[in-house]
């Protein structure tokens, strides 16, 4: 019992950490607020946003991150499928991937400010342009590494093209193209906050740009606080178990018996 309730709290110690080691800081040099506000400052902050725009800001990049990853995903998921079954393709398009992979998507905002203008659009965009190549090059390495043994057996029983995909390569894949949707979306939600930053009137990213103009430094740390927080929640209540559950089903990986 102690062992579980120890790898349960584990995982929280170095925020606890940071908590600490900012509050000594503060009590200690007391810097001006507007440069590290005290961390009741900040709390009193959140309360009095809670009760104002923080809710249309949340509920607006939460919709534009759903938009946008969700495309990203099925659209990386298909074209990196058909990649990975017709390496041809993939060694044709891979310098492209490469290429447009490299170049991070606030290197696109001003041209996509001019093609789209500023609002969900613009936002969504860079959030599809993040998720797809992630989720495109894992799905062509999962199907690649598919062994085609497996496939060359199911085929020599009768098994037609698509049974194989069906019931192998789609399996065997899996597991890598979770791992992309958790990338895709820890990316995707960075790239969501760098345009609301400048191509939104609405948004969490909008919420912390507000906050530097008036030189609120509470809000600005509320908000990163709160950005990091949902993007934790996400990742550890969503795609952990998911992606934990879709590896074992597939008997790559033993259940962890301290969880």
């Amino acid at each position: 019992m102690m062992r579980r309730l120890i790898w349960r709290i584990l995982p929280y110690a170095p925020a606890l950490l940071i908590l600490f080691v900012w509050w000594v800081y503060w009590t200690i040099k007391q810097p001006p607020p507007s440069v590290i506000p005290a961390i009741t400052d900040v709390i009193k902050t959140g309360f009095e946003l809670a009760g104002g725009r923080l809710g249309t800001d949340f509920l607006a990049s939460m919709s534009r991150l759903l938009g946008g990853a969700a495309f990203g995903m099925i659209t990386g998921v298909i074209a990196g499928f058909i990649a990975g079954l017709y390496r041809p393709i993939a060694t044709f398009f891979n310098p492209l991937v490469v290429f447009f992979n490299a170049i991070s998507g606030i290197v696109w905002l001003p041209l996509v400010i001019g093609w789209l203008g500023i609002g969900n659009a613009l936002a969504i965009f860079l959030i599809w342009n993040t998720v797809f190549f992630i989720v495109f090059q894992n799905t062509v390495l999962g199907v690649q590494l598919v062994p085609e043994v497996l496939e060359l057996g199911v085929r020599s029983l009768g098994g037609s093209r698509w049974e194989t995909i069906r019931s192998v390569t789609l399996p065997g894949a899996l597991p890598y193209i979770l791992a992309g949707f958790r990338s895709g979306l820890g990316f995707g939600w960075r790239a969501l906050i760098a345009a609301e930053l400048v191509g939104a009137t609405t948004g969490l990213g909008q919420l912390i740009f507000s906050g530097s103009e008036y030189h609120r430094a509470d809000i600005i740390i509320f908000g990163a606080l709160l950005i990091g927080g949902i993007a934790m929640l996400m990742d550890r209540w969503l795609l952990v178990p998911i992606e934990r559950r879709t590896v074992q089903r597939w008997g790559l990986v033993a259940p962890d018996r301290r969880r």
